[in-house]
C-alpha cells in the first residue's frame, strides 16, 4: 500500500542519523537504513521486544545490521537523552495515536532533533480522526515545532513538523 522510498526519499539523505519510534517489524526500517548509507544510522525505538527480535533478524538478513541500532523503551519514555540535538529526521508512522501522552512523546522528539531537523507524522485515516490529527499536530506546535502540511500519503493524514534553527 505504500512505497517506502516514495514517502522517505525527500527527507532522508545518506550520512544522516535517523529515529524511528513504534517501527514494528520495520516496515520502513530496512529502506531508512539503505537511504542513509554507511555513514548513516537508523535508530529504532519499541516498547515491544519481540517487534525487535524481528525487526533485527529481517535487518540481518538484509545485510544493514551495522546501520541498525534497536532500543527496547519503557512506558514512561524513550529514553533518548543521548540523542539529544543529534537526530536529522523522525518518522512517526501511525503510532503517536497509540502513545500515552502525545505532549511527552514530541517534547521527547524535539530533543532528539538537531536544529532543522525534521520530523514526518503520518496516522492512518482509518484509525484517527481528523480532529484527533489535529491534536496530534497541536501537540507537536506546542513542544515547538514548526507545523507545515505533509506529503500526500494514501489513506493517511500528514504533516510535516520542524526544529527551528
Amino acid at each position: 500500500m505504500h512505497d517506502p522510498q516514495t514517502i522517505l526519499a525527500p527527507y532522508v539523505r545518506e550520512g544522516m542519523t535517523v529515529l524511528e519510534p513504534g517501527p514494528g517489524m520495520g516496515f520502513f526500517t530496512l529502506d531508512l537504513a539503505r537511504l542513509v548509507g554507511s555513514a548513516g544510522r537508523v535508530v529504532v525505538v519499541d516498547l515491544q521486544s519481540e517487534m525487535l527480535n524481528v525487526l533485527q533478524r529481517r535487518v540481518a538478513k538484509a545485510g544493514l545490521q551495522a546501520r541498525v541500532q534497536a532500543r527496547l523503551c519503557q512506558a514512561g519514555g524513550l529514553g533518548l537523552a543521548d540523542l539529544n540535538d543529534s537526530v536529522h529526521f523522525v518518522l512517526a508512522f501511525a503510532m503517536v495515536h497509540e502513545v500515552p501522552s502525545a505532549r511527552s512523546f514530541f517534547a521527547e522528539m524535539f530533543a532528539a532533533l538537531r536544529p532543522g531537523g525534521t520530523l514526518l507524522l503520518a496516522e492512518p485515516r482509518g484509525h484517527v480522526t481528523s480532529a484527533d490529527f489535529q491534536e496530534e499536530v497541536k501537540a507537536g506546535a506546542e513542544a515547538g515545532f514548526t507545523v507545515s502540511s505533509g506529503p500526500s500519503i494514501r489513506r493517511s493524514h500528514a504533516a510535516l513538523l520542524r526544529k527551528p534553527d
